[in-house]
């Protein structure tokens, strides 16, 4: 058998929930995958652990501030600057980015500047500037491959197909912690509650965003910018079981889907390889033998303002999915910090965007500084 030369993988986000599942796959692939750089926010110990596992020498705390000491023949990149370092590392062929919200922009930036190959976990980072990230994208002949399990499912259906011949997509949503909770309980539902994810094992933040589905919003944004589909061409609708990830709707009235259970390991496992396969050497393939289904609904709107909200946002287009993803982080934040309470969460994001001017950004600065606006006004806005 022809030997496959390894990729080397840089790492942003390595102690998440999506760096835990990243680091299960390029165990089960240590003969054609090769991890050469890890970022962790905060927790040094956790990444100097990998480090040692790995025998990676470069890695990157994102607090500066955070006392550390790297182990012997480790590099330590620290603060903003040096997660660019990082995503720019020579040698590597893929930055994997999995940060959480907009932090992962600068260096998923400086991984197309590099003319890495960029696998994105982050959807935020298309949300808030996708405009600038593809047109740089585009510039520096950079891929981009999807790692979020839906993104990742229109990426495997649309392969030998042209863009010109997809009517539609419709990416499905669990339904999060709520899906069949009574309307009225929801003015009660408490941070335990919504962290009680049904099918999927994630970080809290994306936790609560299911349960909002303000993260189908935010993957219907991102899907618009990966494969240039206009606002009204990206749906959603509800699939409990969590196992059929997306349907491809072409002209002809044909639907392309793509299955595999509710693990993140199987989507990282194909944007890794890409475009080779190799057996699944982490998660078991969906048990065919076994009798399951396969259920579908509508989204309800009064249970899921949120998903509303970022329609609104992506058909405005301009920079209301910046404002939209901005305050769905801070409201997000002040849920988990039990500071306001759930149904806060789609009244916070609904009166930022009624408060910041929406307009068609020019810049990446100008993106930025809406952001920063944003954040204001959500911080600021009565619950």
């Amino acid at each position: 058998m022809k030997s496959v030369a390894k990729k080397r993988v840089v790492l942003l986000g390595a102690t998440g929930s999506i760096g835990e599942s990243t680091l299960r796959v390029i165990r089960a692939h240590r003969d054609r995958l090769e991890l050469v750089g890890v970022a962790a926010h905060r927790n040094a110990e956790k990444l100097f652990a990998i480090c040692r596992e790995f025998g990676v020498r470069h890695a990157a705390l994102g607090d500066a501030a955070v006392p550390a000491s790297a182990p012997p023949g480790v590099t330590l990149h620290r603060g903003p600057d040096g997660l660019r370092e990082l995503a720019a590392l020579p040698g590597a062929d893929t930055v994997l980015v999995a940060v959480v919200g907009t932090a992962g922009l600068q260096p998923a930036l400086a991984a197309i500047a590099a003319k890495k190959t960029l696998a994105l976990a982050s959807k935020e980072i298309l949300v808030l500037a996708g405009k600038f990230v593809m047109a740089a994208a585009r510039t520096s002949g950079s891929r981009l491959l999807p790692v979020d399990s839906e993104h990742n499912a229109v990426f495997q259906c649309l392969e030998g197909h042209r863009a010109a011949d997809v009517r539609r997509l419709v990416l499905t949503a669990s339904g999060g912690a709520f899906r069949d909770w009574p309307l009225e309980k929801l003015a009660h539902a408490t941070v335990a509650d919504a962290l009680k994810h049904p099918n999927w094992a994630m970080g809290p933040k994306i936790t609560v965003d299911s349960a909002t589905l303000a993260n189908k919003g935010l993957e219907l944004i991102e899907a618009q910018w990966l494969f240039g589909l206009a606002p009204a061409q990206c749906e959603a609708v509800i699939h409990p079981q969590s196992i059929m990830h997306c349907l491809v709707e072409f002209t002809d009235g044909s639907l392309l889907a793509q299955l595999s259970p509710p693990t993140m390991t199987f989507a990282i496992q194909h944007a890794l390889l890409h475009p080779e396969r190799a057996p699944a050497g982490t998660d078991t393939a969906l048990p065919l033998d076994k009798v399951f289904s396969l259920d579908f609904k509508p989204a309800d709107q009064g249970r899921y303002p949120c998903l509303r909200l970022a329609r609104e946002a992506m058909a405005a287009g301009g920079t209301a999915p910046a404002v939209f993803n901005a305050a769905n982080e801070v409201a997000v934040a002040a849920f988990l910090q039990s500071r306001v309470p759930f149904l806060a969460i789609p009244r916070i994001i609904e009166h930022t965007l009624a408060t910041v001017k929406n307009v068609e950004p020019t810049s990446l600065e100008q993106v930025l500084a809406v952001d920063a606006e944003a954040r204001r006004v959500a911080h600021s806005l009565p619950t």
